[in-house]
């Protein structure tokens, strides 16, 4: 007797997903926002990131929005949390620096936060154990910077107030004297 085969069904909502999320379509994405433009004569070249970057107060915060998109695919695809750090990353510093005016615009073209997130994606699910080490090392040394950042300015609040219990009482109160 022939075993009775059974057609797989498929939803329809599932594959508009996976269409959505494509490395084509992501890839077209990232190419539109950041580097579709070239200015003539140069090889510089930029996108919709930098163009709405333009825009003061609100242009990179949609950027940044924008930018998202490739984050929430790389998550919906199952790329592994410490590069979704990594992605997330890239996209705050794109956003921080460039909402500093004319010199953020500048970098906002040079540094293609969503070019390097493509990379990480595709470079992630086709060789899975090419980014590990790396990734892990960069969150590190990303922890290591917002220590020092936070630390340096308490440390400086420290010395200053020191500083002024000293010119103001003529001793070190409250404060070791080594600072």
């Amino acid at each position: 007797m022939q075993p009775q085969i059974q057609p797989e069904i498929l939803s329809p909502r599932a594959d508009k997903r996976r269409r959505l999320f494509d490395d084509e379509n992501l890839d077209i994405l990232s190419h539109l926002l950041d580097d579709f433009l070239r200015i003539p004569g140069t090889s510089i070249r930029f996108g919709l990131d930098g163009i709405v970057g333009l825009i003061p107060s609100i242009g990179d915060i949609v950027g940044g929005i924008a930018s998202c998109i490739i984050i929430i695919a790389a998550w919906a695809r199952g790329v592994p949390y410490v590069v979704l750090t990594r992605m997330a990353t890239n996209v705050l510093i794109e956003v921080a620096v460039g909402s500093i005016p004319v010199l953020g615009d500048a970098f906002d073209i040079a540094w293609r936060a969503n070019r390097r997130n493509y990379a990480l994606l595709t470079g992630t699910l086709y060789q899975p154990r090419k980014h590990t080490v790396r990734s892990w090392l960069f969150l590190i040394g990303l922890c290591v910077a917002l220590g020092v950042l936070m630390l340096v300015p308490m440390l400086v609040l420290a010395w200053l107030a020191n500083w002024l219990m000293h010119r103001m009482f003529g001793t070190n109160t409250y404060f070791p004297a080594w600072f």
